[in-house]
């Protein structure tokens, strides 16, 4: 009974703060280097406005910075319908903007970053297909148990 109830509510903030960085690790780990250095989780419901979760090299101007670092995924998702895990990722993105998007539940986005280089260099490693595929759990774990509001 427990196990029904929480799928009604969806994941917490803590347990996909977790998810995400165990993701990101393992990622970083067949990749033999560092693929992502930064992500935020972008809140965009009327009640959850906000950042409820960052991690990352730059937490003093990460906020200053978040409308212009998210342009390049904010044209590549407009007009999209985007369902609990799905993904995209902005291969013209370049120096801070966010390379990839990803939804988390009805009001929440993940997205994730290498401050340093663009998706175009981090595409041309071919460990990057290793690490895609598991991205991609990342983004099954949130379509079977996405994030409450």
């Amino acid at each position: 009974m427990g196990r029904g109830l929480n799928l009604l509510r969806g994941m917490d903030l803590t347990a996909a703060r977790a998810h995400i960085g165990q993701h990101l690790d393992r990622m970083s780990a067949v990749y033999r280097r560092p693929l992502f250095d930064e992500w935020a989780v972008l809140s965009v419901g009327e009640q959850t406005h906000g950042v409820p979760a960052y991690s990352g090299p730059r937490p003093d101007v990460f906020r200053r910075s978040l409308q212009a670092d998210t342009a390049p995924l904010r044209v590549m998702a407009a007009g999209r319908k985007f369902s609990s895990g799905d993904f995209e990722f902005a291969v013209d993105a370049i120096g801070t903007c966010y390379d990839a998007l990803m939804m988390l539940g009805p009001t929440s986005y993940l997205v994730c970053n290498h401050t340093e280089k663009s998706l175009v260099e981090i595409r041309a490693d071919p460990n990057w297909l290793k690490a895609q595929a598991i991205f991609f759990e990342l983004g099954e774990k949130f379509r079977n148990d996405p994030l409450s509001g």
